[in-house]
């Protein structure tokens, strides 16, 4: 049985998009596959979400684009995490493992 899908919470959209790129630069699409992929298909991040999240994202200068052509030979704008990319991704790691710990100890709490 595949899990069902979830909304995203507050904030988890920066982290998996900076997550998605870690191994090597992708494109919209690619982006959005690789967080259904790493997610198990909880998350699926439809394109009214991640292109505002990128265009935000570049401008904070956690990202860097340029034009290339995807598998199916269209033009398509490729994203790659900067190293200011990188220092945020370690940050919210940090943040995302700090906040899940809290919400385990409070559900196991009676």
């Amino acid at each position: 049985m595949s899990p069902q899908p979830a909304n995203l919470l507050q904030g988890t959209l920066d982290l998996l998009i900076l997550k998605a790129l870690v191994s090597e630069q992708r494109h919209g699409l690619g982006i959005s596959r690789r967080i259904e992929q790493i997610t198990n298909g909880t998350f699926q991040v439809k394109p009214g979400s991640l292109f505002p999240a990128l265009h935000r994202m570049e401008e904070a200068g956690w990202l860097a684009s340029s034009w290339g052509e995807s598998e199916n030979n269209r033009r398509a704008k490729f994203y790659q995490l900067t190293k200011a990319g990188r220092r945020q991704l370690e940050t919210e790691q940090q943040e995302w493992g700090r906040i899940s710990l809290a919400i385990a100890s409070a559900l196991k709490a009676t």
